[in-house]
């Protein structure tokens, strides 16, 4: 890294990755402040969460002990608006969200980007397991080096010209160098727990985000295909494509869900070839080039591999049908196009097509 005075504000949460990310930016020789978003979110029995007082406390002593600024800003009423308004409405049209890329597309680079810049910072950095790099003078989003780790599926949403604006400073190395760096520094995040969960619903009870807002899931009913009734469900927020269990039914075979209904509040449950799909139609798109090749690979989850597909652009819409059929497409998650290590841009699933009868 090029050593330059040009001023930093780095989006910090007190855990090890954001740490070493303003550490390798000290080191390099920027000017550096760190910031931590205040999301006003609560774990149960209003206990404070990992991105309310304690990663203040946290970011704040690593802080210090960089001895660099640590700045605060509240996006409580953002965070509530399009990141959990739209975790609540996903779920309710019996679908399946990413907050994950919402909170990076509408605060870490949608409002503390905007933050950095009205406040003169040159970049924003964050502690993501990704690249940026400037190739024959166009800026790519590529992914990181530590594949196990790459977080470049939640970042399609990045606007292109935003780009140059942006550091990832751990993009070139592993988990473990992070955390060894991080010890070697004696920072006080070297030895802090990784997160799996969703920072507003750390225990892993979604229908506790709905029942904190006044809102409750409806109980209704399993079907089969031919929409026999099998069994009872607690509400559909509480399944997802693909679930196998949980569903309190006994059968002969293994039953899958398979699809939400939520005009009818069913949940539609089948055997495991049946979540099969030769295609989805993708809506909300974000690209990174100027136009998505015909052939592509797409990523469809998160810890799902990219699989080669055809990319069809139809209006303000994407059709997508892959080489072989998928298992579990499920509408509300991202889909996002590669080639190689670049990422291309991505999309929110709308429709899945099913394989041909």
């Amino acid at each position: 890294m090029e050593k330059l005075s040009k001023k930093v504000l780095v989006a910090m949460s007190g855990g090890v990755d954001s740490s070493v990310a303003a550490l390798l930016l000290c080191a390099a020789g920027y000017d550096v402040t760190g910031a931590t978003m205040l999301l006003g979110v609560h774990q149960a029995q209003n206990q404070p969460g990992r991105f309310a007082d304690e990663s203040v406390a946290d970011a704040a002593a690593v802080c210090a002990q960089l001895r660099i600024p640590h700045l605060i800003f509240s996006f409580a009423d953002l965070m509530e608006e399009k990141v959990i308004g739209k975790f609540i409405e996903e779920y309710s049209r019996g679908r399946t969200p990413n907050p994950c890329v919402d909170c990076n597309r509408y605060l870490k680079f949608g409002a503390l980007l905007g933050k950095a810049r009205d406040l003169g910072f040159d970049y924003l950095a964050t502690g993501h397991y990704a690249r940026i790099e400037q190739r024959n003078n166009v800026w790519l989003l590529l992914r990181a080096k530590d594949k196990s780790k790459d977080q470049s599926y939640f970042l399609y949403t990045i606007r292109k010209n935003d780009l140059p604006f942006i550091l990832f400073p751990l993009g070139n190395l592993t988990k473990d160098e992070v955390r060894e760096k991080a010890k070697k520094a004696g920072l006080r995040a070297a030895n802090r727990k990784e997160s799996q969960d969703i920072c507003f619903v750390p225990d892993g009870d979604y229908s506790r985000v709905f029942s904190e807002r006044g809102l409750s899931a409806t109980p209704g009913d399993i079907v089969n295909t031919d929409m026999e009734i099998l069994g009872h469900h607690r509400g559909i927020i509480h399944y997802t494509i693909g679930q196998r269990g949980g569903l309190g039914i006994s059968a002969k075979k293994p039953l899958y869900v398979l699809a939400l209904n939520k005009r009818d509040n069913l949940v539609v449950v089948g055997q495991k070839e049946d979540l099969l799909a030769s295609g989805l139609i993708a809506s909300d798109l974000n690209l990174l080039v100027e136009s998505l090749p015909l052939r592509a690979k797409a990523k469809i989850r998160y810890r799902k591999k990219e699989v080669p597909c055809i990319v069809t652009r139809k209006d303000e819409k994407l059709l997508v049908v892959f080489d072989e059929t998928q298992e579990a497409i499920t509408p509300g998650q991202a889909v996002v196009f590669y080639h190689d290590e670049e990422v291309l841009g991505g999309g929110v699933i709308d429709d899945v097509i099913r394989k041909a009868q």
